[in-house]
């Protein structure tokens, strides 16, 4: 018997979105399925019975899992199975977790998991936003004590005009494109990719987001009465306030000393100092006591926890009512910066970029079309020609950490400076380069992913890539206490965002945005906080722009000598088989014999990556050579290879030949060919014509000067 189903239908822009719950995966707490137009998703929340022990975080966990047979296509590689997440599942699984976490309340410790599975994808209907909605309805029906609910909507402009979720296309013919997440009276999570557009578009777009959130949250409120579920009520179980007052009593003054010394190392000894002190102090309690048998049964440091809050309210106390950031700085200003290019001499293009105690180094490698990145996944782009790699070893902030692959964080932050350098790269018709860009975090106190927005665009333009304009950005806090005007913070530093309500990093150039991302500590922002800190971002990126133009103006006149060369070459789309051959069998003859990349495209373009010269004009050669055919009126130099009584027959290229009649090799009258023309001989011929059969007629006798000179 089919079991009873609990539905939801809203209308999210012009689309129709149906939420079903009760007829699958019924073992989890809450489990959903979402469609639009012919897109499907199953997400599943799931909720351990008791907290995990000995932890002091959060424990959710978000996987996006993305199925190859939603677009009807077997994954790619060795075992024909999906393997680990691919970067964009990554990406859609910390979209789902960044409006989320700050919605649960401090002390909880229950372990939730909440899986999005795309089952069927139209690539129409883009299912990340679906995704993120799925997530908040299984929260909603799952009884976990989630304080959401939250919606989100992906925004593009087209003709002047606003449209929620659009297509894959409508977004390629955007200027705009950006998804936001919030509650039903404030926003939470804002990710844009951009093509230079202003902070009023902006603004345009997250106003005109916030009433198709405000939707989904009143729908999902309805949705989850229709379900009849009971929210659970979480108390911290643990009373903590006997540790903040100790930390009070004996630590306060330390703390507020550390705060008012500017110098960091000072800093972070000083409040080492002070926790120390503070567990001492508890440590000399009597046994019995409850403070440490609390710690001790739960294996949770309370005392960090509660350190951690005393530091937070003296720092946010003094930006608010000193004005003064613990580095010193006022709220508005950036930290002190340098920048060099060139560093690294045989690398294609390099560029450091050091703000503060934050320093990236940035690598531009460049490669032939052959090099770009093949995507084995489920949206309509199949290949990247630009990449950018984030890598965060654990020197870079003064620990002891294995080297491994790169994790959520770095994707999303390689991501992001990523896409903030895409509007400015030139076309693949201009520059058909493949390029890479490695940024290796040499240091961090904070906002490395803007860090290497700056270096990536420093470095290519100091490897030659004729880029449209330099790209530079800057992160953005926020501290915000009642009774009090919230206050914006420009570059933030590692502990204003340890302790501070907002992360907002925005880049571009001079005149416009081309990525941006928000993500709330604080349950949600004002819109007049936001437009002000957009404001606040332009003008701090405008002086970093100019700090970075200390190093580098323009983009290089020339390329690396290391770099490989690369020319193209057009073949008739009937001779693209004859340079390829049997089985590949041709173009592996003309990469060993010139060690160049040979790439061709279906409409006979054929481009040569070579790393000299020389190795370039022999694959041109061979090619032109193989698909060598001549035209009457045509002026050639060839070599005789045979003669007969009647003619000469001349080596044209490419295995073809032509023979020169007798009477076409002298002016005057000759008996015999030998004392005039020999085999071994170059000589410059004309075509005068070409039979029925294909055969080739030549003259010697009828070139001129002028047409010897222009094959000489």
């Amino acid at each position: 018997m089919i079991p009873e189903t609990k539905q939801m239908q809203l209308v999210i822009g012009d689309k129709t979105v149906t939420v079903e719950t009760g007829k699958y995966a019924n073992s989890a707490n809450g489990s959903v399925t979402v469609r639009c137009g012919d897109t499907m998703l199953f997400v599943h929340a799931t909720i351990s019975k008791e907290p995990r022990v000995g932890i002091d975080f959060f424990p959710l966990l978000i996987d996006y899992e993305e199925r190859m047979s939603s677009i009807g296509r077997i994954p790619g590689g060795y075992n024909r199975s999906e393997g680990k997440a691919s970067d964009k599942a990554i990406l859609v699984s910390r979209l789902i977790d960044r409006p989320i976490r700050p919605l649960f309340p401090k002390g909880y410790r229950n372990d939730i998991q909440i899986v999005a599975q795309l089952f069927s994808y139209d690539q129409q209907n883009q299912p990340d936003t679906l995704a993120m909605l799925g997530a908040s309805c299984a929260l909603m029906i799952s009884g976990a004590p989630f304080e959401g609910p939250i919606g989100a909507v992906r925004v593009a402009k087209l003709d002047g005009k606003m449209i929620a979720n659009p297509t894959h296309r409508e977004c390629d013919k955007s200027d705009l494109n950006i998804v936001v997440a919030g509650t039903h009276d404030s926003v939470i999570m804002v990710e844009a990719g951009c093509n230079f557009v202003s902070e009023d578009d902006i603004m345009e777009a997250v106003e005109f987001a916030q009433g198709e959130i405000k939707k989904q949250c009143e729908a999902q409120v309805e949705f989850a009465k229709q379900c009849g579920v009971e929210k659970q009520e979480f108390v911290n179980p643990y009373d903590t306030s006997e540790i903040a007052k100790i930390i009070e009593d004996n630590a306060h003054d330390m703390i507020f000393d550390a705060y008012h010394n500017f110098d960091r190392t000072y800093r972070q000894n000083k409040l080492d100092e002070a926790k120390q002190l503070v567990k001492d102090k508890i440590d000399a309690l009597p046994e019995d006591n409850s403070i440490r048998k609390m710690i001790e049964d739960t294996g949770v440091d309370f005392v960090a926890e509660e350190f951690k809050a005393a530091e937070k309210h003296v720092m946010r106390k003094m930006i608010l009512e000193e004005g003064v950031r613990a580095d010193g700085r006022k709220p508005n200003e950036v930290r002190p910066i340098w920048c060099e290019v060139g560093v690294l001499p045989r690398a294609h293009g390099s560029a450091v970029f050091t703000r503060g105690q934050t320093q990236v180094l940035s690598v531009a490698t460049l490669a032939g079309p052959g090099m770009k990145q093949e995507l084995d996944g489920v949206d309509p782009e199949t290949e990247k020609t630009y990449m950018h790699k984030y890598i965060f070893p654990g020197f870079s902030v003064g620990e002891v950490k294995p080297l491994r692959g790169p994790g959520r964080r770095e994707v999303g932050h390689g991501n992001l400076a990523e896409r903030a350098n895409i509007p400015a790269l030139p076309s693949q018709e201009e520059f058909g380069y493949t390029i890479r860009v490695t940024s290796d975090v040499l240091e961090s106190n904070g906002s490395t992913s803007m860090a290497s927005t700056c270096g990536s665009s420093m470095a290519l333009m100091n490897a030659g890539v004729p880029v449209k304009c330099m790209i530079g950005g800057v992160a953005m806090g926020m501290i915000k206490e009642e009774g009090h005007e919230p206050v914006v913070l420009t570059d933030i530093q590692g502990i204003e965002d340890f302790l501070g309500d907002m992360d907002f990093k925005v880049t571009g150039n001079d005149t416009g945005i081309t990525a941006l991302q928000m993500d709330m500590k604080a349950k949600g922002i004002p819109n007049e906080t936001l437009r002000r800190a957009l404001g606040q971002a332009k003008e701090g990126r405008l002086h970093i722009l100019g700090e970075m133009r200390k190093a580098i103006t323009a983009p290089n006149d020339h390329l690396s000598p290391y770099a490989p060369q690369i020319c193209t070459m057009t073949v008739a789309t009937e001779d693209i088989g004859t340079v390829i051959g049997p089985g590949g069998k041709q173009i592996r003859a003309i990469i060993d014999a010139s060690g160049a990349e040979i790439d061709i495209q279906d409409s006979g373009v054929v481009t040569i990556t070579s790393n000299d010269q020389e190795g370039a004009d022999i694959a041109k050669k061979m090619i032109k050579d193989l698909t060598f055919k001549p035209q009457e009126g045509m002026i050639l130099k060839g070599k005789v290879v045979r003669i007969i009584p009647i003619g000469a027959f001349v080596e044209l290229g490419g295995g073809k030949d032509g023979m020169v009649h007798i009477s076409q090799i002298c002016q005057e009258r000759i008996e015999t060919i030998e004392p005039h023309v020999k085999v071994g001989d170059e000589v410059i011929v004309k075509v005068i014509k070409i039979d029925d059969k294909g055969r080739v007629n030549l003259t010697i006798k009828g070139v001129t000067e002028e047409e010897k000179a222009s094959v000489q």
